[in-house]
């Protein structure tokens, strides 16, 4: 079957799995989808890693990278990780210390990251250009207005640029930008969201765009764990799907064994938007780490503090859950949608494709039957 997208793009199935494991996405692109790596925290020489090895376990199948580059680029590029890390209150850098102490986990674990690198605004130019090394069939900009350098090297390259949105007017002004397609992504989603679901956006995104004279395909992305999800939101006009929590489940994903129970345990419920990881609202699985910090009634720092605070920590509790420490298990945490409560069992990426291409097809049949 024809799609736009997949014209658009080379695959066999215009299924998007954005993923930061690199094995997911070369598993998903070979099984007939399109593999979406997210490049955000990589530095250039980890990204050329990376995509060499997709390059050279892809069989040829299509990808794409999604990065970041701000609408305001860092000028100064003498402003180092260690730099940015000084300004970490003492009064939070405690807290975590107290969290791993009640963990049982040595508190060594709760130095923030440090290093020379510098702060990934001024590194998503760097990894655009990396990206373009390689045969990559997409580029997605991962939050804000995609920056004229990214729709220009789209251009110069042939790429179709791609802007997440999460508002119909956030689409408005990602057309007037100049991309090429816009992932229209629900409050149900996994990670940076909104807070308008999917089965409002998606029309509304739609509609805006006919209402403005554009021409431009949207993938509908936000709580979509299945083929029929998927049917459903093609059928009111989207042009494909754009996942992520799903692939968290698989065997290849980056999550580990304590993770992936968890997620098979728990419910759409279970899920809760939160500033006290990245320093924004992000929705993630619901954990006693969440229940700690609203306890503790300390406002989450801005964005990149609170990354910058958090992730080695939790890197810290994830290690001690997967080595059997049952405080540590309570308090894993990581960013997904609430779909999970959809998600019965951990299986293989490919698997995951064909299972959405059976329950596509299934989808508009029950469709046509109505029709009928």
């Amino acid at each position: 079957m024809p799609f736009r997208m997949t014209e658009m793009v080379g695959c066999e199935f215009p299924l998007f799995a954005f993923s930061h494991c690199r094995d997911v996405v070369a598993a998903v692109s070979r099984a007939g989808g399109f593999g979406v790596l997210g490049a955000v925290s990589y530095t250039p020489e980890q990204l050329e890693t990376e995509l060499s090895w997709i390059d050279d376990n892809i069989d040829g199948k299509p990808y794409g990278v999604d990065v970041l580059i701000p609408e305001v680029q860092a000028v100064d590029m003498s402003v180092t990780a260690d730099e940015i890390v000084a300004a970490i209150p003492a009064q939070y850098r405690d807290f975590t210390r107290q969290i791993l102490r009640e963990c049982g986990i040595g508190e060594d674990a709760a130095q923030p990251i440090r290093g020379a690198q510098r702060p990934n605004t001024s590194l998503g130019q760097e990894l655009l250009e990396v990206s373009f090394n390689h045969p990559v069939r997409l580029i997605a900009n991962a939050l804000g207005t995609a920056p004229p350098a990214m729709i220009e090297a789209g251009k110069k390259y042939g790429i179709p640029v791609a802007a997440l949105v999460g508002a119909k007017e956030h689409a408005m002004k990602q057309i007037e930008a100049g991309v090429d397609i816009i992932v229209a992504q629900g409050g149900e989603g996994g990670g940076h969201c909104g807070d308008v679901s999917t089965v409002v956006l998606i029309p509304e995104v739609l509609q805006a765009i006919e209402d403005a004279g554009a021409d431009i395909p949207v993938l509908a992305a936000g709580g979509i764990m299945n083929g029929k999800q998927m049917a459903g939101m093609m059928a009111m006009g989207a042009a494909g799907a754009w996942c992520g929590s799903v692939w968290l489940a698989t065997t290849e994903a980056e999550t580990h064994e304590v993770f992936r129970e968890k997620m098979v345990a728990a419910t759409s419920r279970d899920t809760v938007r939160s500033k006290y990881r990245t320093g924004k609202y992000s929705r993630q699985l619901r954990s006693g780490w969440h229940a700690m910090w609203d306890e503790a009634g300390l406002p989450a720092l801005p964005m990149p503090l609170m990354s910058l605070l958090s992730e080695p920590v939790l890197r810290a509790i994830d290690k001690a859950a997967v080595n059997g420490n049952p405080k540590a298990r309570e308090l894993c945490s990581y960013w997904v949608g609430q779909g999970v409560g959809l998600v019965r069992e951990v299986t293989s990426a490919g698997q995951v494709v064909q299972q959405f291409k059976q329950d596509f097809v299934a989808g508009f049949e029950n469709l046509a039957a109505a029709v009928e």
